[in-house]
């Protein structure tokens, strides 16, 4: 392990994507960092986030990153944390109350929010896309499966998307801020659960319905769960994904020549921009794995970006809406795979058939600003020059 390429993880310019990782991945699979081993080949990757031997391993980043107080009580308590059969009925229940019918029949309101969003651009040569729409789309789509007013949409994406910092190596300086937001969000489950309770239909009913053995704190652990993964994940995924796009001005003339390439294009996006950077495990026993001795208790960091753009299962690594590509681990995999994923498909897919109706074209208007390529990564601004189009309007 002495001879494996070092990737400081822990420098806060330090980029998933760089060529420092890239010339890495190709003297080893592995590399050692400050948080232990990242994988970086896209074999080896399958092969572990399916290992029965590691758990997930980002129950522990509060105690990685110093965190205290109401998130780190959250996430350690969360599904994310539980292993085994409680992890398995806590994901059951949770699956079944979004099923896929149930998230196509908000698919219109998906793309009502959408429209509206862009009619609110009044034409402006010029938007603020994080701003004038990803944050705006991502709270009113979850205000929409919690059954809440649309216009609630700001508190509730301000809050998810504050808890996005603590999944970041500088969590702890953004310690009050992070905690506060979490006690508001456990609030509003909490409101959600007795309205809920007195009749109302919709997701939360449903959870109730499915969770009747569930104690009230694991109840409002997976609702803040949702409201977190399902905004902040939407919101930094379209943000990645639009700016690929304005580096990369021929990929989206074809998406509106075919929108039926949406699906792939999201995929792509989340492929070579992944907002979730590396999926975290730990052992649960020592064990040998090709040639490497892994400790009980070692962490292990599957870098996104790394393992999809692999040369070894791709000649073409380069973004390409129309590439046929193995399977990315931007939303992890095996037992963990991301609760969310077929929420955050169907609301980014109900944008973007919106966005290529109504947005010819775009470039950026100035230098975006991004999130640390570390832990979760979004575009902090992403200033955009449109031009618009009449289809749809």
């Amino acid at each position: 392990m002495s001879n494996a390429p070092f990737l400081d993880l822990a420098d806060p310019g330090f980029s998933t994507r760089s060529s420092e990782v890239h010339a890495a991945r190709r003297k080893s699979w592995y590399a050692r960092t400050p948080y232990g081993i990242a994988i970086l080949r896209h074999r080896e990757a399958g092969l572990l986030l399916r290992d029965r031997r590691l758990r997930q391993g980002s129950h522990a980043w509060p105690r990685v990153t110093g965190l205290e107080g109401s998130f780190a009580r959250f996430w350690t308590n969360s599904v994310i944390a539980q292993e085994g059969a409680r992890h398995k009925h806590l994901r059951g229940l949770f699956q079944r109350a979004i099923r896929p019918e149930h998230i196509a029949e908000m698919t219109p309101a998906f793309e009502e929010i959408a429209s509206d969003l862009i009619d609110g651009f009044g034409k402006r040569p010029e938007v603020e896309f994080m701003e004038a729409f990803a944050t705006r789309f991502a709270g009113q789509a979850i205000c929409t499966l919690l059954g809440l007013p649309r216009s609630d949409w700001r508190r509730v994406a301000e809050d998810a998307s504050c808890l996005g910092l603590a999944m970041g190596i500088d969590a702890k300086r953004h310690e009050k801020a992070v905690n506060d937001a979490t006690d508001r969000l456990f609030a509003l489950a909490a409101d959600l659960v007795d309205c809920a309770a007195e009749g109302q239909a919709g997701f939360v009913a449903r959870l109730l319905a499915e969770g009747g053995d569930l104690q009230r704190d694991e109840l409002l652990n997976l609702i803040v769960i949702a409201i977190f993964g399902g905004i902040d994940t939407t919101r930094a995924q379209l943000g990645l994904g639009m700016s690929l796009f304005a580096e990369h001005p021929e990929q989206w003339a074809r998406l509106r020549r075919d929108p039926e390439l949406i699906p792939a294009a999201i995929e792509e996006t989340i492929r070579a921009r992944p907002t979730t950077t590396w999926s975290t495990r730990e052992a649960l026993e020592s064990f040998e794995f090709e040639g490497l001795q892994i400790g009980q208790g070692q962490t292990i960091h599957i870098l996104s970006h790394a393992t999809a753009s692999d040369s070894r299962i791709s000649e073409t690594p380069g973004f390409d809406v129309e590439a046929s590509r193995k399977m990315h681990f931007g939303f992890g995999g095996g037992a963990h795979h991301c609760l969310g994923a077929s929420v955050a498909r169907t609301d980014i897919a109900a944008a973007l058939r919106v966005l290529t109706r109504r947005i010819s074209a775009f470039s950026t208007a100035g230098a975006p600003a991004f999130l640390p390529e570390t832990g979760n990564t979004s575009p902090v601004s992403l200033p955009l020059r449109l031009t618009y189009s009449d289809l749809g309007s």
